[in-house]
């Protein structure tokens, strides 16, 4: 073989994430109020940006039977990684601010979505009480802060952000790996692939789905999970019960060396999110508004209040321009100005595609605002992001950290998907949330001397119409942390 320089020519396709293309995903996933913070940090620094203190127009609601007038506006389709125009679009695109929309059926009306003033800063001289806190790294930082260190593929990286979501203060994973590949529309081997390696973050023990995993997860980096202490973990039920002699027979141990497992158990740490600094305790302020139509279905709009409204200060730009400046000056001008421009048409961007999402979400769960939870209906992002022509995961990202004030109540967007479990009778699907309604409202009412076990509640749910297994009660029952049978009937029994 001769070695020698030669050319190749090779034809790929990759994809390069603009700055402009991170930061439009970072605004999609943002609250209103954290938005409210993104922008004032950029007025501050642009000074070709400034606050419209102009009043909002009123919201004009519109009549059943109006015709669709956003359906053919561009989405923030941050993550359409299959066509690279898609990327463009973020910062081509100017979206209309008073957009609209009515459903044929007249079911759902969205209102205005102009972005109102915002309402910041305090009177007098005192700092706010945020600036006399103590800045420390929450769990969730820590976490996202890893993960942009782990430089996951796209889609593994979809997932794992959305794990991190649903890691509770104690740093456990509190939603179903079901669940999960249900809203996210995956294979479940995708999933726990992507878990093993956050389970690799620190502190040691985090993402673990109970506490035996918790605490093999830290055996396993002392490297002392050995077949014994596996035993010895899967048994914990025993270890608080003390039955240290069916240990001992169980993990084929001397009572020595369960006195020292012992002594390694305590050494762990149950709870490893716990060392990490508490989120703040907020008020929930809703991101949209959702009231009652007169003439029937529902209005849909944004919680103006709380966006802030922007503007780009053209005639200040035209003045500057007509003065001399370096070449330094012009290209920061020119930078400013563009940046502007895009956080502007982001806003808007953002607004349309939160009213597509909520007024879907909206139209898809009309039974559960007229009748109850029960009547709640199964539905995964996949659903939704057909239907309005997006990819899941920008519909993951406008449903994660945003809530909606409804007649019954405030819930957060992701409230409404849940997977289904089948009818005994053929009939629409059960969504689980409902199921997990059904079998709290079961428990609840049960008779302490007749406490139900999970084959008689899966008899009563069979009546009710659900085509359900009792290892789905006890994975349910588990996550409303309800106890089994034999334990509700120790509580439940009267004092002798």
């Amino acid at each position: 073989m001769v070695m020698a320089p030669r050319l190749e020519q090779r034809l790929g396709q990759s994809l390069v994430m603009t700055p402009q293309l991170q930061q439009a995903i970072k605004l999609l996933q943002l609250s209103n109020m954290e938005l409210l913070e993104f922008v004032e940090s950029e007025i501050e620094n642009n000074p070709l940006l400034e606050r419209d203190e102009a009043t909002p127009a009123e919201t004009t609601d519109l009549e059943p039977g109006d015709g669709d007038s956003f359906a053919d506006a561009p989405a923030l389709d941050d993550l359409n990684l299959g066509d690279p125009k898609d990327i463009e679009m973020v910062t081509a695109v100017e979206l209309d601010a008073n957009t609209t929309d009515a459903y044929e059926d007249g079911s759902v009306s969205v209102g205005q979505s102009s972005l109102a003033p915002s309402a910041s800063g305090y009177d007098g001289d005192l700092p706010g009480l945020e600036e006399t806190l103590a800045e420390q790294v929450s769990l969730r930082t820590h976490l996202d802060t890893q993960l942009g260190l782990a430089n996951l593929p796209g889609h593994d990286a979809i997932i794992a952000a959305y794990l991190i979501d649903q890691v509770d203060e104690s740093g456990y994973l509190s939603e179903p790996i079901e669940d999960v590949v249900a809203a996210l529309g995956t294979d479940e081997a995708h999933v726990l692939d992507v878990l093993r390696t956050l389970q690799s973050f620190e502190p040691t023990g985090i993402f673990a789905r109970d506490l035996a995993e918790c605490l093999s997860l830290q055996l396993i980096e002392r490297d002392r999970f050995d077949p014994a202490m596996q035993v010895f973990i899967e048994n914990l039920d025993l270890v608080a019960s003390r039955e240290f002699t069916k240990l001992s027979n169980l993990c084929d141990v001397d009572a020595e060396d369960i006195i020292d497992m012992l002594s390694e158990l305590r050494e762990l740490d149950p709870k490893p999110g716990l060392s990490f600094a508490a989120e703040l305790s907020e008020p929930i302020i809703p991101d949209v508004l959702m009231v009652a139509h007169p003439k029937g279905g529902w209005v849909v709009e944004l919680n103006h209040e709380t966006l802030p409204r922007v503007l780009v200060n053209t005639t200040y730009h035209a003045r500057v321009l007509e003065t001399p400046m370096t070449r330094e000056d012009k290209k920061y001008l020119a930078e400013q100005f563009q940046t502007a421009n895009w956080l502007v048409r982001a806003l808007h961007q953002r607004a349309t595609t939160i009213l597509k999402v909520s007024s879907e979400i909206v139209r898809r769960q009309d039974a559960f605002f007229k009748k109850g939870v029960t009547h709640l209906k199964p539905m995964v992002l996949r659903d939704v992001a057909d239907e309005i022509e997006m990819h899941e995961s920008t519909v993951s990202r406008v449903t994660s950290n945003k809530y909606i004030v409804t007649p019954r109540g405030i819930f957060e967007l992701k409230y409404f998907f849940s997977s289904s479990i089948g009818a005994t009778d053929g009939g629409d699907a059960h969504s689980a949330e409902s199921v997990r309604f059904r079998i709290k409202e079961l428990i609840d009412a049960e008779d302490s001397k007749r406490i139900l076990s999970d084959d008689k509640l899966v008899k009563l749910l069979v009546e009710d119409g659900y085509d359900i297994a009792r290892r789905t009660i006890a994975k349910y029952r588990e996550s409303l942390r309800i106890g089994s049978s034999v334990e509700r009937r120790k509580q439940k029994a009267p004092p002798k």
